[in-house]
């Protein structure tokens, strides 16, 4: 066991509940295809980060992703207290350094995992400032469960308030770079993961 885990969040992979403003253009098949190759992407990419891993899955386990992390089941009636209860379970297991990603984003690397981990040895909190207001990743050196309670989750304003509330509690915080997740098609179509031609609108 290391002192620094990952986790990552994922939606079970099921035609027609996955990427729904997106399907919205693309249909449920398209949304559903972009949404295994971003969830195979972040697979590939979590998995050369030298730390513990453990994967939360949104309704089923699979057992055919992530074959060498420890797997759970989300709990909580919404993000916040889903994220919470990921994070209150990887210190009671007595990591000191985690970071949580989603799987929807095409260009997180290696390197932006690696980083959020070690910005956690000078700061409390880290965040992956997302081009649409929220976060692709948050990083905690401790349990703070301020961050997940009554937040405008999937607004534009999320990450805004949630640093605001943050500087007034004087907490030393991080920033990484700002990326695009992909929630609509003009997501899609703006990324380099379209352009690069592995995924195409059929």
């Amino acid at each position: 066991m290391t002192k620094s885990l990952l986790i990552v969040f994922v939606k079970n992979i099921t035609l027609g509940t996955v990427k729904t403003r997106l399907a919205e253009t693309i249909g449920d098949f398209g949304a559903f295809e972009v949404y295994k190759e971003l969830v195979s992407l972040t697979e590939q990419t979590s998995n050369r980060v030298s730390c513990d891993k453990q994967v939360y899955f949104s309704t089923a386990i699979e057992d055919s992703l992530w074959p060498n992390a420890k797997k759970y089941l989300q709990k909580g009636d919404d993000l916040g207290e889903r994220m919470y209860n990921a994070f209150k379970n990887g210190f009671d297991s007595g990591y000191e350094r985690i970071v949580l990603i989603g799987s929807d984003l095409a260009d997180l690397a290696e390197e932006d995992i690696s980083k959020g981990l070690e910005q956690l040895q000078n700061n409390e909190v880290v965040f992956g400032p997302a081009d649409d207001g929220g976060y692709y990743l948050i990083g905690l050196s401790s349990l703070r469960q301020d961050i997940f309670i009554n937040k405008p989750w999937s607004q534009s304003y999320l990450l805004q308030e949630t640093l605001s509330q943050l500087s007034k509690a004087k907490a030393n915080v991080a920033l990484l770079d700002y990326k695009n997740d992909i929630d609509t098609y003009d997501d899609l179509i703006h990324s380099d993961f379209y352009k690069s031609n592995k995924y195409k609108k059929k």
